[in-house]
């Protein structure tokens, strides 16, 4: 695993000659194994994990964020990736194809992705620097958010927080409502722009504010909210 920091950094993991795992540049031998500023010891930051390596599982934690999980079965390699919209917006989904296809030779028509649960656009209200941002950076962004009329938005806010005010600090009711992320779609788009083919990219159709019965959402629970582990590894051959 990783402390993940809503970045783009990724690392390739190996067992070195003793057994322990090396996080490294991927693609990249027969250097030191990467340092990065941490919290603990043999904690690295970053937001995508890649392995060839038979046995080793690869895990992101999420609670709203999407988990990510790649593979490619003509090379044998695998990939998860922690996407938020921060790191979305850095396009830390299409960088972690390029990356795959640098450490392993992986081709984008290959590879087959699951989107794993997270918010959705239903309830995933970011604010104009939000929108702004994404805007600065994507070519075509209309698909990206849905602006739902101010009644609607006041209703959906009052019936999913109860507990927080319909109306940031500041803003009355005539406030005009803030946009509504579609980063599913966001993770689908830098996927394909990687290379990959539509048909083979499966996105869960849970949302994880709406389903708390079934998932963590930070957005809706707040700090008590856990998380959820996405995981991904190669089996052996010989098992």
């Amino acid at each position: 695993m990783l402390r993940q920091i809503h970045s783009t950094n990724a690392f390739e993991v190996r067992r070195n000659p003793v057994g322990e795992l090396d996080y490294e540049p991927p693609g990249v031998r027969g250097v030191a194994p990467v340092e990065l500023p941490c919290v603990a010891e043999d904690f690295r930051g970053g937001d995508a994990l890649l392995t060839r390596e038979p046995g080793i599982l690869l895990s992101v934690r999420t609670a709203d964020c999407l988990p990510i999980l790649i593979t490619d079965p003509r090379r044998r390699a695998v990939a998860a990736v922690h996407a938020g919209w921060r790191g979305a917006l850095e396009r830390v989904v299409e960088k972690s194809v390029g990356e795959m296809r640098r450490a392993f030779d992986s081709r984008p028509q290959d590879l087959l992705a699951a989107i794993g649960p997270g918010i959705r656009v239903c309830c995933y209200e970011v604010g104009p620097e939000v929108v702004d941002a994404f805007r600065g950076r994507f070519a075509d962004t209309d698909g990206f958010f849905r602006t739902p009329p101010p009644d609607d938005a006041a209703r959906a806010r009052a019936e999913r927080y109860p507990m927080l005010s319909a109306h940031p600090p500041g803003h009355g009711p005539d406030h005009a409502p803030a946009a509504h992320l579609d980063l599913v779609r966001v993770a689908r788009r830098q996927l394909i722009d990687a290379g990959m083919q539509p048909s083979k990219i499966q996105a869960a159709a849970f949302c994880t504010a709406c389903r708390t019965d079934l998932f963590y959402s930070f957005r809706r629970e707040g700090a008590r909210a856990g998380r959820m582990m996405a995981v991904i590894g190669i089996k052996p051959l010989n098992d």
